[in-house]
Parts: C-alpha cells; sequence; structure tokens
C-alpha cells in the first residue's frame, strides 16, 4: 500500500547526486501527523521540488557546457530542475484540493531525462488509495 507524501519528505533524482527536500504549502489546509500532505500537482520546481546538488545529465546545458570545456570528461553542471508534468500515478480514491494526492509510489520526470522518487524510508507508513 502506498503512503501519503508530507512536507518535509526526501526526494532523489536519478541524475542528481543528493537527495532533495519537498516543500508542501499549507494552502490544501489538509495534513497528516501535523504536516502538510501533497498532492499531484505540487510539482513545481524551486517551489515544492528543490536542486539535487549537481546534475548528471549531459541533456542539462551546464553540464553539458561544463563536460565539453573538461574535453569531454563529465563534469556535472549546477542542478535546476524542469518539471514538465505532474507526478504519476497519484492515489486512485484519496483526493487532496480536487486532485489525487501524492503517495510514496508516485513519480515525476525531468526535462533533462532524470526520474524523481520519493525515498520511501521517508515517507509515512499510513496508507491512502
Amino acid at each position: 500500500m502506498a503512503a501519503p507524501v508530507v512536507n518535509s519528505a526526501l526526494l532523489q533524482c536519478s541524475f542528481g547526486v543528493a537527495p532533495s527536500t519537498m516543500t508542501v504549502a499549507p494552502l490544501n489546509r489538509v495534513t497528516f501527523e501535523g504536516k502538510p500532505v501533497a498532492n499531484i500537482m505540487d510539482n513545481k520546481p524551486f517551489l515544492n521540488i528543490m536542486p539535487f546538488g549537481v546534475c548528471n545529465s549531459l541533456s542539462n546545458p551546464s553540464t553539458a557546457s561544463l563536460t565539453a570545456a573538461a574535453l569531454g570528461v563529465l563534469t556535472p553542471g549546477p542542478c535546476a530542475p524542469v518539471i514538465p508534468a505532474p507526478w504519476a500515478p497519484g492515489a486512485t480514491t484519496t483526493m487532496i484540493a480536487g486532485q489525487p494526492a501524492l503517495t510514496d509510489s508516485s513519480m515525476c520526470n525531468c526535462a533533462y531525462g532524470g526520474v524523481i522518487q520519493v525515498n520511501v524510508g521517508q515517507a509515512f507508513r499510513e496508507t491512502v488509495t
């Protein structure tokens, strides 16, 4: 069963070198153990999803230019997530502010090729469907 994702849950990108934290504004007025609960539309870079340190993807223009300057030696550039679509899949029956609740099995993609996931050990174990 999937667990809800709340403010301060840890996230990881497949091309990032460091974990990041989820930021959920208390706008939806739904909390779990005192923390705001996320929905699938909480996917805004630098608002909900913070950078993951540096990025190893050559699709990231920064990484590509740094690697070219290093004569082809992969040189990670600053992470600046670009999230074109909501998290998927969301909860099947639990809605937060009219959108499916975000669960620890949800993922979203960065335009530079990374897959962003919730670090399961950090999500609460109360289940939502």
